[in-house]
């Protein structure tokens, strides 16, 4: 039985494609069959953290348009974790991306798509990859697909900045998640400033919104100058951020 984890933010640079595509490379060392979407379609960016250039082809758009079926918009890059750590056997990460063409985005905005389609192709690329874990990146806020992601979750991580505008907005994203019945909501709040009692801050989270911390991710010099260069949890195991990120897997895969 796959497992689908959905990654969502209520707003943008929140670091949620870093977040998910560590997660899912630390899922796949495990021995997990991982696969990560990028369904952020106007804003796609998660490829370049496996090393992809922007005019890559065989996409989600693809598969939405009818151009191939969804197993073939998959690109395996287990590759990318492998170098650096070994990975145990049955461990496999494929990633679906969006497109970064510009006539691509610009069809997206202009005619959407039908998102039952979306949620097809979820059920035909678990079971055609025989994935252990789906793992989702969404698209910021509340809009007809990520109300979809969030419908068909196992497992729901709400990523948020410590800042007001991320506590009220994360608060609509709790209410609404709880309303459609998530069987397993957390929390993961990045870009934690040093001068901040980070299990203080957990506390005070998990009584406002009633919802376990799976992680503080600090506020990094290293991961803000490796921005989109790979991925960090893997090359640089031994950082507290890194260490946060395996906290959050041992969360997801309980």
């Amino acid at each position: 039985m796959t497992k689908v984890v959905s990654i969502h933010s209520f707003r943008g640079g929140t670091g949620k494609s870093n977040t998910s595509s560590n997660i899912s490379a630390q899922l796949a060392a495990m021995g997990n069959r991982v696969a990560v979407v990028d369904t952020d379609i106007q804003s796609p960016g998660i490829h370049v953290l496996f090393g992809f250039a922007d005019d890559l082809d065989n996409t989600l758009n693809d598969y939405l348009w009818g151009k191939i079926p969804i197993k073939d918009a998959a690109h395996e890059v287990t590759d990318r974790i492998a170098p650096n750590v070994t990975v145990a056997d049955g461990g496999a990460l494929y990633l679906v991306p969006s497109s970064m063409k510009s006539g691509d985005i610009a069809r997206v905005l202009r005619e959407g798509y039908d998102v039952g389609t979306l949620n097809d192709g979820f059920r035909d690329l678990a079971k055609d990859l025989d994935l252990d874990y789906l793992i989702i990146d969404t698209h910021p806020g509340l809009n007809e697909e990520t109300l979809l992601s969030i419908t068909i979750s196992d497992v729901l991580l709400l990523l948020m900045r410590p800042d007001r505008q991320d506590f009220q907005g994360t608060a609509v994203t709790v209410d609404v998640a709880r309303k459609l019945g998530v069987p397993e909501l957390y929390l993961i709040i990045n870009k934690v400033p040093s001068n901040i009692d980070k299990e203080d801050l957990r506390e005070q989270m998990k009584q406002v919104y009633a919802a376990d911390v799976a992680a503080v991710l600090p506020l990094a010099e290293e991961v803000v100058q490796n921005a989109s260069e790979g991925l960090f949890s893997i090359t640089s195991p031994d950082h507290p951020w890194s260490a946060e990120i395996r906290a959050a897997v041992e969360v997801i895969s309980q």
